[in-house]
């Protein structure tokens, strides 16, 4: 049997590889991107987790979580494209929209 830690470790690594995608990359549908494996990093802790310690809550979570990025990926990829449509750019730095 594969010990948690490992799971945990690659966790925390998909995390951080996300994260990073958020922090230097300006492109928005890459750091939607980052934010997808952010959840899935978060995601594949709950499960690690729930199997460590024998209980199904960590696979409702996931359920939930999982719900959630799917509307996340939806409509931000719709407004994303709307902007893309007026802006003709993606980049994160260009886009001021919704600054007053």
């Amino acid at each position: 049997m594969t010990p948690i830690s490992y799971f945990l470790v690659l966790s925390a690594l998909l995390f951080a590889i996300g994260v990073l995608g958020v922090l230097i990359r300006r492109n928005v549908i890459v750091m939607l991107m980052s934010i997808e494996l952010m959840l899935n990093a978060v995601n594949l802790a709950f499960i690690a987790l729930g199997r460590q310690v024998g209980s199904i809550d960590g696979q409702v979570i996931v359920f939930f979580v999982i719900t959630v990025a799917a509307a996340e990926a939806a409509v931000g990829l719709g407004i994303v494209i709307a902007v893309f449509r007026n802006r003709a750019t993606v980049n994160a730095d260009e886009l001021n929209l919704l600054r007053w």
